[in-house]
């Protein structure tokens, strides 16, 4: 009886219905988050990697990168299944599936491994992921290294 009600009363004086594809309708997504964790994981792969051969004395920094890393790869992963799973709507973005398994998977052996060329492919996918999510916002983007060790080329929003 309530809903009639309401029906009733939303006929006569319609109200704008509220949209939102989250459970908060903030409407603030941004992949930064994600480019900059996955730009650590490579750091830190590139801070092991000048540690190897450095003997017992490391150990304490080699530990200290391992985690880092490993949180870093989860924490970019994180932010891709936030707003693949939030935003793009599979109807509009059928590509975007296949493009967030390669960012999973990748992350994943980041975690697993120091493979530098896995980092690499990571912070590169994770890049395709945003010229794709502002493509969504009609945001052009453009490539720059980062101003940051390991400067790799990364994409950011033209505004």
């Amino acid at each position: 009886m309530l809903h009639h009600i309401l029906t009733q009363l939303d006929k006569t004086f319609p109200f704008n219905r509220a949209k939102a594809h989250c459970d908060i309708p903030c409407g603030i997504y941004d992949p930064g988050t994600a480019q900059i964790a996955a730009l650590t994981v490579v750091r830190m792969m590139d801070l092991i990697a000048a540690l190897e051969g450095e003997g017992v004395a490391k150990d304490n920094s080699m530990a200290r990168y391992v985690a880092v890393k490993e949180e870093h790869a989860e924490k970019a992963k994180h932010e891709i299944r936030i707003i693949w799973g939030d935003y793009f709507k599979k109807d509009k973005h059928p590509n975007v599936d296949d493009l967030v398994h390669k960012i999973m998977q990748l992350g994943s052996q980041c975690r697993q491994t120091a493979n530098r060329e896995a980092g690499v492919a990571f912070v590169e996918a994770i890049n395709e992921f945003a010229e794709v999510f502002w493509g969504t916002k009609d945001v052009k983007t453009k490539k720059a290294k980062a101003p940051y060790a390991p400067a790799l080329e990364m994409v950011y929003p033209d505004l």
